[in-house]
């Protein structure tokens, strides 16, 4: 997909059609140019051939829902931002989207300064060129930031995007305490609408992958501090 031009194009996937224009007018005013689709079938076809550099998606659509769609998109172009816009705000909802690969999730109603600022930082994000990044060694774990791979004693670990995103934080500040409150502001962009629960449980999930099963455990917490990495020799 060429997503190159000077203006930025974002496709619109919201079967509210109210809703849908409401945002398409505020993109435009801004200099975006929004093309809005209603359903998950166009917004496939759509995607499948034509370019934009950024998505905002509903979770409940017609035909194809956004879960399904976000896999889809996220398998097809693992670098194009996608904005999740939907009226279910449970932490599992959330949660589902954040591992499929969304960057990013907005609960309606929400204002549309907040929906802008969030565009604006992603689009900004996407068109800083990438560079060939070191790899990280921990011990008897790798992790390769340009393919998004971690592996330990010799054995790939598949881990979710935001799985991914939060151990390559603890390893780029392993040598200090990390705050529920700054894993939500990085890795979230911020805490607003992300609990200390949901930090806990992605720490949890991240456990289960990486340290169990395993002798030396990786991942330490300092309770009413926060998380930080075992680099002692010592403790197992």
């Amino acid at each position: 997909m060429d997503t190159n031009s000077q203006v930025k194009k974002i496709l619109l996937i919201e079967d509210d059609h109210n809703l849908s224009k409401s945002i398409a007018s505020t993109l435009e005013k801004e200099g975006y140019a929004c093309d809005p689709v209603y359903d998950g079938q166009i917004a496939m076809r759509y995607f499948q051939n034509r370019s934009c550099n950024l998505i905002l998606l509903d979770l409940n659509l017609p035909k194809v829902n956004g879960i399904e769609l976000c896999k889809k998109f996220r398998a097809m172009n693992p670098e194009i931002p996608i904005l999740i816009i939907t009226a279910f705000g449970d932490i599992d909802s959330k949660m589902e989207a954040f591992d499929l690969g969304a960057d990013d999730y907005l609960v309606k109603p929400f204002h549309l300064k907040e929906l802008l600022a969030k565009i604006k930082i992603f689009l900004k994000r996407a068109e800083q060129a990438p560079t060939t990044q070191p790899l990280y060694q921990f011990y008897d774990m790798k992790l390769d930031p340009n393919k998004k791979v971690v592996i330990r004693e010799g054995k790939e670990i598949s881990l979710t995007p935001k799985e991914y995103g939060l151990l390559e934080y603890m390893l780029k500040n392993r040598n200090r305490i990390i705050s529920k409150d700054e894993l939500a502001m990085n890795l979230w962009d911020n805490k607003y609408g992300v609990t200390h629960n949901t930090i806990e449980v992605y720490i949890n999930f991240l456990r289960n992958k990486i340290d169990k099963g395993f002798e030396r455990k990786f991942i330490l917490t300092k309770p009413g501090f926060g998380y930080y990495l075992n680099e002692q020799s010592d403790e197992l």
